[in-house]
This record gives C-alpha cells, structure tokens and sequence, in this order.
C-alpha cells in the first residue's frame, strides 16, 4: 500500500525529532505517535503563535492539525486477529490533569471528547506536588502495564503546577508467523565500540523487502497490522543516518515486494528516557514554554505555560513479537505567578527500527539499535 501524504508529514516529523534527541553512537528509542499526541492536545488548546508551532511540526502546516488527529485516531484500533492468531492488545489513554482551582473552557473538554480515551481528572497539584504526582505516574503505571511505573521524576512538579496533559500507549502484539526460539543462538554484532555477542534471532521466510538509496528494508508483518520494520544501511549508520529523510523512507515502503529473506535479527530490551524541552526547541516549537505563551482555548488564565514535556519509551523484540510502552507528559504552570533464492539480510551492525501501524503509517515506536 503506497504511504499516504499525511503518514510522510509523520515521519518528517518523526525523523526530525528523532534526530534532535538521539545521541550520536548511542542507542534511542522514543515514540513518535505518544509524542505526537500530546503535542496535537497542546495545540489545541493553544492560540495564535503557541498553537501554529507545534501544529506546523507535526503536519508541515498548521492548518492541518486535523489530519494529523484523524491519523493518530485511526492508529489508536488494531485489526480483529485471524483465527488461531493471539489477541493483540494496545491500549491508549489521553488524560488531561487539572487543578481545581484552574477554570477549564468547556470547548476543549468538548473537543478533547473525540479523542482515543480521553479523559479530565483533578489533581491536588498547589496543595500535594508529591500526591500528584504519584497519582499520575499511578494512571501511566496502569495503562503501560507497569513498563513504566514512573514518568514524572520527583520534583518534576512544583508548586506552580496546575495542570498536565499526559499520553500513555501500551503495545503487544505477537508476529504472524513467529520465530523459533531453538533457532536463537548467539552472534556477533558489530556495534561502533566492538563486536558484541548476542541472541540472534533466525528465520528463512517470506517477508517484505526492498533494497534502494542505500538502504535494505525488511518488513515483520504483526498480528493487528502493525508490522516492525527494519532499515539496515548498506554503510555505518552514523554516515547513512543524518541523510534519511521522509522521502527515502517513503521509497522504501513502496518499493516493497514480497520476497524469501534469509532473517538474522538480534532480541531488543530498550528503556530510555528523555526531555523535550530542548529538542522541541531546535525544531521551532519554543513559543509554548515561554511566558508570553497563549492558551486561550484551554483556559482565560493569561498566566498559563508549558513548563516542561518529558517521555519515556520500553520497547521489546523477541521471537514471539513486540511490547512496548511509552508515556508523554506535558506540564503546565503559571509564570510568576518474490520466488528465487532468498535474500539474507543480517542485522550485525547499527540499524534503526520502525514499529508501525500499517494502515495509517502512524509510528508507534522509533529506535536507533547501536549495541542490542
């Protein structure tokens, strides 16, 4: 299925984001579908500058912030499993937490209606920080089935919080045609420090492929239509990397057939963390944290900030399938106040890993793998 238009302003935006946050010869893991959402939450309830900023990030303009909330709804259901197929599970929560004492415009909570699993709570910000925020982290705990038992660091809210919009995402699926573990034997992996042993997962099966601009695709089809997608550059990933761009990713989906591949694919255990703040900056997204920042659709309080966004991502790979977890918070305050002989394809070296929504093109998880 070609990729649509509104699914390659996601991966610009992905791309660009990913870039921004990952640290070179490091591995990274983020995901761009968590982040997205609370940053499309944000806009709408933003005005003017505060509003066009992240609006114009995740869609290359900003009067399409509606695509790119029909693209994150629509991402927000799995497919029925076949017969014999296990149920895949994802859940998805989109929680905006306020003080009572902070008046809400009934126009958002309308709009925030339409949402996947959105939802208005009270928390006892200005008077219980640390109450607080142990009763968020509790809600993200629940929704990522504890990978994530606590987003919000001690401190992360203040006494100048009173609010909070907070995405959590819960993924599992098994592969469709799963690998077998007796198939699993250590490896080497040449990571930029050394060749590292690991478990190298094994397969001859037919799966999707393209080979183009430098790039192998490899396509892992999950039950649900999410699929994991591998891009293995044909040089070192931190030549390739600074290059690859929507349109190249883009390519490479279309480009894909069918093919026998002859898989050697290493077990993931990712868990990284990270602020947004900085990063969302050098990508033109800055208006909402300053002081002159206007969140007129949210709320008539002209004192109201983004202080800080932070994330977390768990992403697992194994011979059954995929898990991961991911959970954004952005706080507010106030301010002063085919057939022939397979394709091999071993994934020994640095790659980056895609795990997508197959029919939206929504990703749910972006990881850079330098050391499995």
């Amino acid at each position: 299925m070609p990729v649509s238009d509104v699914a390659t302003t996601h991966f610009d935006f992905s791309l660009a984001l990913h870039k921004a946050l990952a640290v070179p010869g490091k591995n990274s893991c983020f995901s761009p579908y968590s982040v997205a959402s609370t940053l499309a939450l944000v806009a709408r309830a933003a005005r003017g500058e505060t509003a066009e900023e992240p609006a114009a990030l995740l869609t290359n303009s900003p009067d399409r912030l509606d695509e790119a909330g029909e693209l994150l709804g629509a991402a927000a259901t799995l497919d029925e499993p076949r017969s014999g197929q296990d149920t895949p599970s994802l859940a998805v929560s989109n929680t905006l937490w306020v003080w009572n004492e902070l008046s809400i415009k009934s126009d958002f909570t309308d709009a925030l209606a339409g949402v996947p699993s959105a939802a208005v709570r009270e928390a006892s910000f200005v008077k219980d920080p640390e109450g607080a925020r142990a009763e968020i982290n509790a809600d993200v705990a629940r929704t990522t089935r504890d990978l994530i038992p606590e987003l919000l660091s001690e401190g992360t809210i203040t006494d100048d919080t009173v609010a909070s919009l907070v995405n959590a995402l819960y993924l599992k699926v098994g592969w469709t045609d799963a690998f077998r573990a007796s198939d699993t034997v250590d490896e080497d992996f040449h990571s930029p420090s050394g060749v590292v042993r690991t478990p190298m997962m094994r397969a001859t099966k037919r799966l999707g492929y393209a080979a183009t601009a430098g790039w192998q695709l490899v396509d892992l089809p999950a039950v649900g239509g999410v699929a994991a997608t591998v891009l293995l550059p044909d040089r070192p990933l931190a030549e390739a990397e600074p290059d690859l761009d929507a349109a190249t990713v883009r390519a490479l989906l279309d480009a894909r057939r069918e093919a026998m591949v002859r898989l050697r694919l290493p077990r993931l255990k990712l868990d990284t963390g990270c602020a947004l703040k900085e990063a969302l900056g050098t990508l033109g997204v800055s208006r909402m944290f300053q002081d002159d920042a206007d969140f007129g659709e949210l709320t008539d309080d002209p004192r109201l900030v983004v202080s800080d966004m932070v994330h977390q991502a768990v992403l697992r790979l194994d011979e059954d399938g995929i898990e991961g977890a991911a959970a954004t918070a952005a706080m507010f305050g106030i301010v002063s106040a085919p057939a022939g002989e397979p394709v091999t394809v071993t994934v020994d070296r640095p790659f980056l890993l895609l795990v997508r929504h197959q029919a939206t093109g929504a990703l749910y998880f972006l990881a850079r793998v330098v050391t499995p």
